[in-house]
């Protein structure tokens, strides 16, 4: 059998081992390499919780790069998630026509031509799917829902099955089974995708996992035995740790056991040689094989989110408390009616684990996102039913659960035409690509001033990586008059 990849290192790779902190910089210099691998598929940060950190955190404008990338990369499909219209995942909804908006423009530039949807988390196969198709279709964007794996007492064979059959009405392109918390065993997937595959009806299914357990490469080798042919894999020092099994050892794996792979080997080795010399610069971590992690299986705490959790206490000092932020989210989602441990969710999960913890009673502060989850808001999918009843009761019976049932009613933000949106953004003149950045920051320009007063995103190919961060200092710098580099007799001076 022919095994096809779907790489994730710009995406999913960033996410769970830097904290969503890969700069454009590193993108751009190994994008056009990418596409001349042979992926079937490459991650790239085209959603809107990519774009609010790039432009708040890293300061680097996010539609310069999808364009970058799209330019670069004219012969792979590109995407990432995008599970509905709304654009904003954490805070207030965004209006449905400037999801439309986001997601028009990314297609035509050629950023987006896949859509991953995850199907199963907040009822988005009844409420979503079919505005999505509606949406991707005649702009010839591939869709590929995934089935969100977990473990609880309510995630049986059969539900799964159900969700891959609601999922294969649509006819998307692909379906891929999504272990964000790397839960899946050689021995859990004998049963699962059998039943994933079988429900899909001929649809291709794939497969995505974490190291954070230490046995997904076991587990992709079984899925390949099963009649699942796509991997998804991440190329070091952006691979294994809690991200995806690095795409050399799997390449490696599925040829021992008789499979046959496509890939420009070479050229990966080059990618990755970059990407570590940009780890090494900047100081990133390099991802590392995981040993067995029982844990995992008692706090399910996807990659991408432990990274960020790790980022965030530490930033408000409680960088020795993550082992009693960790248990208390498992006590968190049980309460909750055991949610999917996938964005938005496991970040609701954790944030409230963190505030219980930091003021030492269990939910005398609560974030609105888990009153509103309580409220029932996320639909069916989201397990609000299975909620513990008294927890539930004491949420949606005060006061700021009445306030967020008038304040946070979208139907106005459905009906909403475009021009009303832009008034509600900034005025008429804002252009398309201003309008969504404003929406997805919430309504604030000062994150996005800043980014524009930073300058051009730092540049890392071309050049020695240390030369490159010795320029960008130096032009960054408003008081250093002159800058001279010499190497032997020779030597370069550079003055303002």
């Amino acid at each position: 059998m022919k095994v096809e990849f779907v790489d994730t290192t710009l995406r999913d790779g960033s996410q769970s081992l830097w904290a969503s902190g890969m700069r454009s910089g590193m993108m751009t210099a190994v994008a056009e390499d990418l596409d001349k691998v042979g992926f079937k598929f490459v991650e790239i940060p085209t959603n809107s919780i990519f774009f609010k950190k790039i432009t708040r955190d890293l300061k680097e404008d996010p539609w310069a790069l999808m364009r970058t990338l799209a330019e670069k990369m004219p012969d792979t499909d590109t995407g990432t998630m995008s599970s509905n219209l709304n654009i904003n995942a954490f805070g207030a909804p965004t209006p449905r026509v400037v999801g439309k908006l986001f997601y028009g423009l990314m297609a035509k530039m050629g950023a987006l031509r896949r859509s991953q949807m995850v199907a199963n988390t907040t009822d988005q196969i009844k409420n979503d799917f079919a505005e999505l198709e509606e949406l991707f279709r005649p702009l010839g964007v591939k869709m590929a829902p995934a089935i969100a794996y977990t473990i609880s007492p309510r995630h049986t064979d059969e539900y799964f099955a159900q969700k891959t059959r609601e999922c294969a009405a649509f006819r998307p392109d692909a379906i891929y089974i999504k272990d964000p918390g790397g839960l899946l065993t050689v021995d859990r997937i004998r049963t699962l995708a059998p039943a994933v595959v079988a429900a899909a009806g001929g649809i291709p299914v794939e497969l995505h996992s974490h190291c954070t357990t230490g046995v997904a490469p076991q587990t992709y080798m079984e899925a390949l035995d099963l009649g699942i042919p796509t991997l998804h894999t991440g190329i070091p020092p952006l691979a294994e740790g809690s991200a995806q099994p690095s795409v050399f050892q799997t390449v490696l794996n599925a040829r021992s056991i008789g499979h046959e792979v496509d890939l420009d080997m070479d050229r990966l080795q080059s990618i990755s040689d970059r990407l570590m010399q940009f780890a090494k610069m900047d100081g990133m971590p390099v991802g590392q094989p995981m040993p067995y992690d029982r844990a995992q299986y008692e706090h399910h705490i996807p990659g991408g989110v432990i990274s960020n959790l790790r980022h965030q206490l530490k930033s408000i000092g409680l960088q020795d408390r993550v082992d009693e932020v960790i248990a208390e989210s498992i006590k968190v989602r049980a309460e909750m009616g055991y949610p999917m441990m996938i964005t938005p969710f496991s970040q609701y999960v954790c944030t409230q684990a963190a505030l219980n913890v930091q003021t030492g009673e269990r939910y005398k502060v609560v974030v609105d996102e888990v009153i509103l989850f309580a409220m029932g808001r996320y639909g069916e999918d989201s397990g609000f039913q299975y909620m513990e009843p008294n927890l539930r009761d004491r949420l949606t019976g005060g006061q700021r659960a009445a306030e967020l049932a008038a304040k946070t009613d979208d139907r106005r933000l459905k009906e909403m035409t475009l021009k009303e949106a832009r008034a509600l953004y900034g005025g008429p003149d804002l252009s398309d690509e201003e309008l969504c950045l404003r929406a997805i920051m919430q309504g604030t320009t000062g994150d996005i001033a800043a980014m524009r007063a930073a300058g051009p995103a730092r540049r890392y190919d071309g050049a020695d990586p240390a030369l490159t961060r010795l320029l960008d200092r130096f032009s960054r710098s408003g008081t250093l008059r002159y800058l001279e580099i010499q190497k032997g007799n020779e030597a370069v001076r550079l003055e303002r």
